[in-house]
């Protein structure tokens, strides 16, 4: 019982630390496209939604958006983004961002850096505290067993 209160702390952490990285990832490839100052017309080829949740639980849907362009050195590149405007819709032009090296990680979000930076900094602020969360009850744990 007492390696249970150790797994499932251990295992909130784990998971909070990979939430962490995959926003620093997302904000780092958005920012580098953002500042590559490449940019190239777009059309959305596709637009559709995913939806998450149901049961007890609410329901989540995510816009998505899949883009065809063609980078300066004749490349055709498509790539979906998910969280789009909902006014952008199949056969829309678009401006989308991208890094020469990998233009599979353009993005069609205008220059928000102070938007994203916030973003980026309120989605760690809330995989911190459940870092912190698990920490703290690793050691509530560890400190009430080791107790005569």
């Amino acid at each position: 019982m007492e390696a249970l209160f150790q797994l499932v702390p251990l295992g909130v952490i784990a998971v909070a630390v990979y939430c962490g990285f995959v926003v620093v990832r997302r904000h780092r490839r958005i920012s580098s496209a953002w500042s590559s100052g490449f940019t190239a017309p777009a059309r959305c080829v596709r637009s559709y939604t995913t939806t998450s949740g149901g049961g007890n639980r609410g329901v989540s849907t995510t816009l998505h958006h899949v883009y065809e362009f063609t980078t300066h050195d004749g490349r055709v590149v498509r790539f979906d983004e998910e969280g789009g405007p909902s006014t952008t819709v199949e056969g829309d032009i678009v401006t989308v961002h991208y890094r020469p090296e990998r233009p599979e990680h353009a993005t069609a979000r205008g220059r928000a850096p102070g938007r994203l930076g916030l973003s980026t900094g309120c989605s760690l602020l809330f995989v911190a505290v459940f870092i912190a969360f698990g920490v703290v009850f690793l050691i509530v744990v560890n400190s009430d067993s080791s107790m005569p």
